[in-house]
C-alpha cells in the first residue's frame, strides 16, 4: 500500500500560541489523506531542563491540543503530534495520534530522559495505532526522543505489527557527536525492516535529522536543520519484511514484554 508521509519540522518554544502558529503554518502544506508528523512537545513546548514546566497551564495545553485536532479533522489528515500532557497526578510526555474523524490515541513516553525523571510520569505501555486510510489500514508505533537508545522497544513495536515507526524528538544538543542519532534511525529501520519517520525541531544545533528512512536503511529524504520545513515522501508498505524477526534465535535470547 502506498502512503504519503509529510514530516513537519517546526520551531518549539514555551509559548503555546507561537507553537500553534508554527503548527498551523506547517499543516497548511499538507493534503487530505496524508500522514503528518510533528516534533516532540510541538504543542506544549519543551527544553532540555524542562524550564517552563512549572508555568504550563494544563487548561491552555488541552485547549491547544483541541485546536490542533480540529485542524487534523478539517484538513482530513492523520496527524502525530507531541505535547506534554496533563493528567490527574502529573504530566506525561506524549505522542498523540489525531485522526481525521476526531478520534485520538495517546502514547506516553516509557523511558524518560534523565532530566525528566522526578518531573514527569513514565508510561507503561507500547501501543500500536491503526490508521484507517482510504486504501487500507496502516499500523504505526511511536517513540519519543531518548528512546532512540532502547532498541528493544523498537523491536517490540515491529513484532506487534507496526509498519512505520514514528519518532518524535526535541534533539538539539551540540554535546552529542554529529551523526550518531542519524545512524540510530537508519539502524532501527534496517534492523526491523520498517519505515522510520522522524520529526525534530527546527534548530541549528539539531543532532538528529527530520527524515524518512526505508526498511532497507535508505534515507528517502531529510530536512536542513535550522529552518522550518515540510518533507513529503510516498512510501510503499509492501517493502516491509519480517525476515529478521522470523529468524530470531529465541532459544538463545528471548525478550518478554510485560506491559499493559
Amino acid at each position: 500500500m502506498k502512503v504519503t508521509i509529510a514530516v513537519a519540522q517546526t520551531r518549539v518554544s514555551w509559548d503555546i500560541q507561537r507553537n500553534l502558529a508554527s503548527i498551523s503554518g506547517a499543516l497548511a502544506g499538507t493534503r487530505p489523506g496524508e500522514v503528518a508528523v510533528l516534533p516532540e512537545a510541538a504543542v506544549s513546548g519543551y527544553d532540555d531542563e524542562l524550564s517552563g514546566l512549572g508555568d504550563l497551564d494544563p487548561a491552555a495545553v488541552l485547549a491547544a491540543i483541541d485546536r490542533v485536532a480540529e485542524q487534523a479533522a478539517d484538513r482530513k489528515i492523520h496527524l502525530f503530534c507531541g505535547s506534554l500532557l496533563p493528567e490527574s497526578d502529573g504530566w506525561v510526555n506524549a505522542a498523540l495520534y489525531l485522526a481525521p474523524d476526531g478520534s485520538r490515541q495517546v502514547y506516553r513516553k516509557v523511558n524518560l530522559a534523565t532530566h525528566e525523571r522526578g518531573k514527569l510520569l513514565a508510561g507503561s505501555d507500547l501501543p500500536v495505532f491503526r490508521l484507517d486510510l482510504s486504501k487500507g489500514r496502516l499500523t504505526a508505533g511511536t517513540q519519543l526522543c531518548r528512546e532512540i537508545a532502547f532498541p528493544e522497544q523498537w523491536r517490540y513495536l515491529a513484532s506487534a505489527g507496526a509498519q512505520v515507526l514514528v519518532y518524535l524528538t526535541y534533539a538539539a544538543n551540540p554535546a552529542w557527536a554529529p551523526g550518531v542519532w542519524r545512524s540510530h534511525l537508519i539502524s532501527h529501520a534496517a534492523a526491523n525492516q520498517r519505515f522510520v519517520i522522524a520529526a525534530n525541531v527546527a534548530d541549528r544545533r539539531q543532532h538528529c535529522p527530520s527524515a524518512i528512512i526505508s526498511p532497507r536503511g535508505v534515507v528517502l529524504g531529510d530536512l536542513p536543520a535550522a529552518q522550518p520545513g515540510l518533507l513529503r515522501v510516498v512510501i510503499d508498505t509492501d517493502e516491509c519484511a519480517d525476515t529478521y524477526l522470523s529468524q530470531r534465535r529465541e532459544d538463545v535470547v528471548r525478550l518478554d514484554y510485560r506491559g499493559g
